[in-house]
């Protein structure tokens, strides 16, 4: 076991076909409703200026989405955080599209779908949005990925004695990779983390160790997206539940987590 390491939970954001925003995941999972109503197909991202929005792909939308919500939640300014978006797939409906377009008409490839393939086109649109010129990582650790970014946001809050914002999120994998990825669903989750902050809306005490058994998921929404791994947690934060939890971080690495309030 590593040492433990304390963060506190300034602000939260939420986005998914179900969950317009922290406030209605949280009715939701207070309750462990099993139904909810579809959110409109492209979530609002409304920090983005509208030209981005524009030419933004789902990817980018609902992981700008998620952090926008959690940083107006932590009265935060976007642009004073250091930032760290996770995702186990990146956009895989760009992906395909490369893929199939590559195969049959390369010299049509799109250069702005080229231009949104890569791996932290999020962050990149989340800078240009809110201005930041703070330190930006993009996390890949397949279906581990919401915990890895996770450890790798609370440990730079406390190294750094800073806010961080913790963005996770993946999209409905499509075309013959959906044999080979299992994701089915949208899902963003954000975080604003911060050390002893006055702010908190909860505190989290982390250790890294083995990897433990995870808790069932608790609603349809966390079946098929690695970045829903994090709706245990959520669930816990909607219903005020004090308790411990186990979230993979890598194939051989696992966050316990002690909840409090």
């Amino acid at each position: 076991m590593s040492p433990a390491l304390t963060i506190d939970i300034e602000g939260i954001g939420v986005w998914s076909p179900e969950f317009a925003d922290w406030p209605a995941a949280r009715a939701a999972l207070a309750k462990n409703a099993k139904d909810t109503a579809d959110n409109a197909a492209r979530p609002p991202a409304a920090i983005l200026p509208a030209s981005e929005r524009r030419r933004a792909p789902e990817s980018v939308l609902i992981a700008v989405e998620a952090a926008q919500q959690a940083c107006a939640m932590a009265q935060r300014d976007p642009g004073d955080l250091a930032h760290v978006f996770a995702s186990a797939y990146g956009d895989i409906a760009i992906n395909d599209y490369l893929c199939a377009t590559l195969a049959h008409a390369p010299n049509e490839v799109s250069p702005t779908k080229f231009h949104n393939s890569v791996h932290n086109a999020p962050a990149g649109y989340w800078t240009i949005a809110s201005g930041c010129m703070r330190a930006s990582t993009a996390v890949s650790a397949g279906v581990a990925s919401f915990g890895a970014g996770l450890f790798e946001a609370a440990v730079r809050a406390r190294v750094e004695s800073e806010p961080v914002l913790l963005v996770a999120s993946d999209v409905a994998a499509c075309g013959p990779l959906r044999d080979a990825i299992p994701s089915r669903r949208a899902f963003a989750v954000a975080f604003v983390l911060a050390p002893q902050s006055s702010r908190a809306f909860a505190r989290l005490r982390m250790q890294a160790g083995e990897v433990a058994s995870a808790p069932p998921l608790l609603h349809a929404s966390a079946i098929g997206n690695p970045a829903a791994a994090g709706l245990p947690l959520l669930a816990a934060f909607a219903r005020r539940e004090p308790g411990r939890l186990h979230v993979a971080a890598g194939p051989a690495l696992s966050l316990d987590m002690e909840i409090s309030f």
